[in-house]
C-alpha cells in the first residue's frame, strides 16, 4: 500500500517536471525552434484550428521559422494569426510561405522572459508539493483506517519528502539551463 502511494506520488511529480519542460520549450530565445508556433490558432473557414493542422511548420535557419500553407488562400490567415499572437513576432509573406524571423533579444526582454520562466518554475514547484500533501494525506488516511503502522506511516512520509527534494532540485536544473539559455546572446 505505501509502495503504491509512493509510485503514484513520483509519477505524479516526473510529469510535473515534463510538463514544466514543454511549458519553458514555448518560452522564445534568441532561436528559433518549431514549437513556438503550437500554440498559435488560425481562423480555418470560422473555427480556430491549430496552426500545425493547417500548415507545415519547419526551420528555414536558425533565426527564421517557415510556415507552408497546406491551402494557399490561408497564407493570409496564418501571417495574421501570427502577428496576432503574444510572441512579439512579426510574419512576412513570401510566395506562398510565410516566413517568421526571430527578432534579437533585448536586454529589457530577456530579464522579463526570466521573470516568466521563473514564476513557471515556482507553478511546478507549488504542484510537487501539493502532490506530496496529497501522498501524506492518503498515508495518514491508511493509518487512520489501521491498515498500517505508526513507524511505516512515519517512513513512507520520510521517503516521500525524499522524492519531494529530488524533483524539486530537478526543477530548480531546469530553471538554470533556461535562464543560461536566455541569457545566452
Amino acid at each position: 500500500m505505501i509502495a503504491d502511494v509512493k509510485k503514484s506520488a513520483e509519477q505524479k511529480m516526473q510529469k510535473s517536471v515534463e510538463a514544466l519542460k514543454a511549458d519553458l520549450g514555448k518560452v522564445r530565445t534568441g532561436r528559433a525552434h518549431t514549437g513556438l508556433l503550437d500554440h498559435v490558432t488560425v481562423d480555418y473557414y470560422g473555427n480556430q484550428t491549430q496552426l500545425s493542422q493547417v500548415a507545415n511548420v519547419t526551420l528555414i535557419d536558425a533565426r527564421t521559422i517557415g510556415v507552408s500553407p497546406w491551402e494557399k488562400r490561408m497564407a493570409q490567415a496564418i501571417e495574421k494569426a501570427i502577428r496576432d499572437s503574444d510572441l512579439g513576432l512579426n510574419p512576412a509573406t513570401v510566395g506562398e510561405i510565410v516566413r517568421v524571423p526571430m527578432p534579437a533579444l533585448t536586454e529589457e526582454r530577456r530579464r522579463d522572459l526570466i521573470k516568466v520562466v521563473r514564476g513557471e518554475t515556482e507553478n511546478a514547484r507549488v504542484a510537487i508539493r501539493n502532490i506530496r500533501r496529497d501522498a501524506n494525506h492518503h498515508l495518514k488516511e491508511l493509518l487512520k483506517d489501521k491498515k498500517i503502522s505508526e513507524d511505516e506511516e512515519r517512513r513512507g512520509q520520510d521517503d516521500i519528502q525524499k522524492l519531494t527534494d529530488r524533483y524539486i532540485g530537478e526543477v530548480d536544473k531546469v530553471l538554470q539551463t533556461k535562464e543560461a539559455d536566455l541569457m545566452a546572446v
